[in-house]
């Protein structure tokens, strides 16, 4: 079955961020989504705001940017519809926070949004679907074709594990310390098409995968195969769903510009003819675990192109090596200052760490709510 990729001949990017919303009291959820997004949307056509949508959970929404050129660009969208929405919730006396995971909320306890699609998921995956009280921050980088996708995403996948360790913002699930630094990433890879990519050759390799679950009725649209990274045909981009909800919106600006870099990193190879051999699913498959579960503490399973002489280095030497690699890039895109946001995380630790230096302080589950209703408020880690 041919699948149509959009062109596009520039790297724009975008980025979606999944919000809490919780009472500014008690930190508890609070579902409010149906009617804080049918405020938001009254002066749109169809009543619809289109930087704002449901999740899953009535007590959650999204917020989306439009095409952007620059991660700057980015930020001032995140930022615009966050205000918007901000000043309809303080009237009920609710704030929207961003984590990966609620502290102490329990997903059996939370209200389905109202969309068919929502319950058609959770009769479809039973268990699975009723625990997805998580969210996440997807990034969307623009690729010329399906083609240079494919070889991307193979790149990319020696990646992901350091996005999840510098995202990572989900250690409490519903009251418990998980002992992982993302939880959120555990509970949505139990969905049977979500987790790592199977390791494809080529556009249509991808065209035949897709094709075998549409005509077995495993999914009804290629958007259902939730990856940690896939192509995106309708939109014409690589997107990466590694990352937990990231706590502020400095933290999502700083990912999407690695994200970015990355990919017209990536692309400048493939022209070159010079792009690594993509790194061995299993490698990929341990270095996820480890990211999940030391997040910025992990170190990583390193493998020379050879195959030899396989090592662990830590995830913040890793880092700061891509960083690195990628400035000049991001020098040419207008986006080296957000790059270098990522040592911001680096230095202030992720999400899961700040968390938890809250409660080895003293503090509650509550505490940890109000603390990052407050970073997101003020986009910066509190540290």
């Amino acid at each position: 079955m041919p699948i149509e990729f959009t062109h596009n001949p520039r790297p724009t990017v975008g980025v979606e961020l999944e919000l809490h919303l919780v009472d500014r009291d008690s930190g508890d959820l609070v579902s409010a989504a149906n009617h804080v997004l049918e405020a938001m949307g009254a002066r749109y056509p169809g009543g619809e705001h289109p930087r704002a949508k449901h999740e899953l959970f009535q007590s959650t929404v999204e917020i989306i940017t439009d095409v952007c050129t620059t991660p700057a660009e980015v930020h001032r969208d995140l930022r615009c519809t966050l205000d918007e929405l901000t000043a309809l919730t303080e009237q009920q006396n609710i704030v929207p926070m961003s984590a990966g995971t609620h502290p102490f909320a329990r997903a059996s306890e939370q209200l389905v949004s109202p969309a068919p699609r929502y319950h058609d998921l959770i009769e479809a995956m039973q268990w699975p679907a009723r625990r997805l009280l998580i969210c996440g921050t997807h990034v969307h980088v623009a690729v010329p074709d399906g083609e240079h996708a494919i070889t991307v995403i193979n790149e990319l996948t020696r990646h992901l594990p350091l996005f999840l360790a510098l995202s990572s913002s989900s250690p409490f699930f519903e009251g418990e310390d998980s002992g992982l630094a993302s939880a959120r990433s555990k509970v949505f890879e139990s969905l049977p098409t979500a987790g790592l990519p199977p390791q494809i050759a080529d556009w249509v390799d991808f065209e035949s995968f897709m094709s075998t679950l549409l005509d077995s009725e495993c999914i009804s649209s290629i958007r259902e195969v939730w990856w940690d990274i896939r192509p995106h045909p309708d939109f014409g981009t690589v997107e990466l769903r590694m990352c937990d909800a990231t706590p502020t919106l400095s933290e999502a600006t700083a990912l999407a510009a690695l994200a970015q870099a990355l990919v017209v990193w990536c692309g400048r190879h493939i022209d070159a003819g010079t792009l690594p051999a993509p790194p061995r699913e299993w490698t990929v498959r341990e270095n996820r675990w480890l990211a999940g579960r030391y997040g910025m503490d992990a170190t990583l399973i390193v493998e020379d192109p050879a195959g030899e002489n396989v090592r662990r280095r830590p995830v913040r030497e890793l880092v700061e090596e891509l960083l690195d690699e990628l400035k000049p890039v991001a020098e040419e895109l207008g986006s080296a200052a957000e790059l270098a946001d990522v040592r911001t995380i680096l230095a202030a630790g992720s999400g899961t760490e700040r968390q938890r230096r809250l409660i080895d302080d003293g503090g509650t589950l509550p505490d940890v709510v109000h603390h990052l209703a407050r970073e997101l408020a003020d986009d910066r880690p509190l540290v």
